[in-house]
């Protein structure tokens, strides 16, 4: 396991909280201030977004950093992550005030008890709040799929990648795309005052213009040295499973299920690319041709996740509600119109696709109930279309209220590896997938975001991803599998889903629908 920088116990602190004049563009925000950084977290609310919220940190020399292997112990880890929570929960609670800070008459926010505001303009003043939201600060990173595999006991490959990457944010710049406001909020520290102070200037000082920041505005420290813009001859994608072996997979699924060992199992494949490109403009590619409210870009050293992810795994608020939001049923878009809302049309009424996600919500209302108040379970969305640049997709949201004493913590343990990435019954399906898939997923199925001091988190599945590290690029894809499943039609969603990955990095973005 990899610590750094845990710094010495002292008095208890509060969080502190800065709000910025005018709005800031996000990425903007990341180019001018963590474009050099080896270890830094956006967690991005998506380009264009009219609501949500993206958020920014970057490790200092003090940060705390969490990052683990096979060799370490998934549920020590999660001790260290929840007592680490737990000590700067108490700490942020102790000055029992809120303050608001309208950016401009009539328009005011505030966050929740515990949390003090610093500001130098004669706006300033302290209020009761009339609603609470959740604070930025805390764990930010991933866990990989074969992290929660090994704490279930069931049977993993070694991945390459990190099983627990988490950086200990301690300061973050916040934008809330609904109110289009900024602010900054930190732990006071020896020099996160500081911090403030600068962050605060620099961000004050960017010129905004009407457009966005374009991709080669990341090159200023370098460009991609392969899979570029440059229209260099893109590097042949290495799928770990050819269709005609995919296809024996399918089939030995549905014998699988056939037999009752399974109702689903979400088969997965991975596609290879000797490219390596720089990671952030890379992910600004990316999320110009996937936009999606729950974008990210983790790096951790010489590791990153560029993610598009459309799905919701864990959503918890301060108040102990919850929720998941499973994501199975898949029609890619149409390239005209009429064909889109046809196959719009063709995922709402297929008995399979239905079936699919019904399964999955079934799955997490069972593992939402061993965290859950008594009778607060309950399905408030079922099977709704979603639809996204590549695909439409069914969602269902599954909600309850954590029990009293359980944390964020507790649900992720409860819930993880996600039912939509492993099939029903979960561990059941999880070893009849790793005799199949025959090598580890990594990073890819397993979910990223936030876990915060005040008891929030919000975590996303890592699907529409790319992997960076020293080796190359990798994608993940797959689907799930049904005594129903058509094999070429599972073939093909696979193809869909990292069609866009590998445009990406191929340099060449797909065509948008006429």
């Amino acid at each position: 396991m990899g610590r750094r920088g845990l710094y010495a116990e002292g008095m208890p602190r509060h969080v502190a909280v800065r709000a910025l004049d005018g709005w800031h563009d996000p990425e903007r925000v990341f180019l001018a201030l963590a474009v050099d950084s080896a270890t830094a977290v956006w967690l991005d609310g998506g380009i264009d977004a009219e609501s949500g919220r993206s958020i920014i940190a970057i490790a200092h020399d003090a940060s705390r950093i969490v990052v683990t292997g096979s060799d370490a112990d998934p549920d020590h880890v999660l001790g260290e992550l929840r007592e680490v929570l737990q000590a700067e929960t108490a700490a942020a609670r102790t000055t029992d005030v809120s303050r608001d800070t309208p950016s401009e008459p009539g328009r005011e926010w505030q966050l929740a008890r515990g949390i003090r505001h610093l500001g130098d303009g004669p706006q300033d003043r302290v209020a009761e709040p009339e609603a609470t939201e959740p604070t930025a600060l805390g764990w930010l990173g991933w866990f990989g799929y074969e992290f929660g595999a090994r704490r279930l006991g069931v049977p993993v490959a070694a991945a390459d990648t990190p099983e627990a990457a988490w950086l200990f944010a301690d300061r973050a710049i916040v934008f809330d795309h609904a109110r289009r406001t900024v602010h900054l909020e930190w732990l006071p520290s020896a020099n996160a005052d500081e911090w403030a102070v600068q962050t605060a200037a620099a961000i004050g000082g960017l010129h905004e213009t009407s457009g966005h920041a374009s991709a080669d505005e990341a090159s200023v420290h370098g460009s991609a040295d392969e899979a570029s813009v440059t229209g260099r001859e893109p590097a042949a994608p290495r799928w770990r499973h050819d269709p005609s072996n995919y296809a024996a997979m399918i089939a030995a699924c549905q014998a699988a299920i056939a037999r009752g060992d399974a109702y689903q199992l979400c088969l997965t494949n991975r596609v290879d690319v000797d490219v390596h490109p720089d990671p952030l403009e890379t992910y600004l590619r990316l999320r110009r041709t996937s936009p999606t409210h729950h974008g990210g870009y983790l790096r951790f050293g010489d590791v990153a996740l560029l993610s598009a992810s459309p799905e919701q795994f864990l959503l918890v608020e301060p108040d102990g509600r919850v929720s998941t939001r499973p994501m199975k049923g898949t029609r890619p878009r149409g390239s005209t119109r009429d064909e889109d809302e046809a196959l719009r049309r063709e995922l709402e009424t297929s008995d399979k696709e239905r079936a699919e996600n019904l399964m999955i919500v079934d799955l997490m209302r069972n593992d939402l109930t061993r965290v859950a108040r008594l009778g607060s379970v309950h399905v408030p969305d079922l099977l709704v279309t979603e639809t996204y640049p590549h695909v439409h997709q069914l969602v269902s949201t599954v909600a309850a209220r954590l029990r009293a004493g359980l944390t964020a913590v507790d649900a992720v343990a409860s819930a993880f590896p996600a039912g939509s990435m492993t099939g029903a019954p979960k561990e059941s399906a999880m070893r009849i997938l790793h005799e199949l898939e025959r090598g580890p997923r990594g990073v890819y199925s397993g979910v990223f975001g936030s876990l915060a001091v005040d008891g929030s988190a919000d975590l996303a599945m890592v699907i529409r991803s790319i992997v960076l590290t020293p080796a190359g690029a990798s994608v993940g894809t797959g689907g799930g599998i049904t005594a129903l499943s058509d094999v070429a039609e599972e073939i093909e969603e696979t193809r869909i889903k990292a069609r866009a990955l590998l445009a990406v990095l191929s340099g060449e973005p797909p065509a948008p629908i006429e």
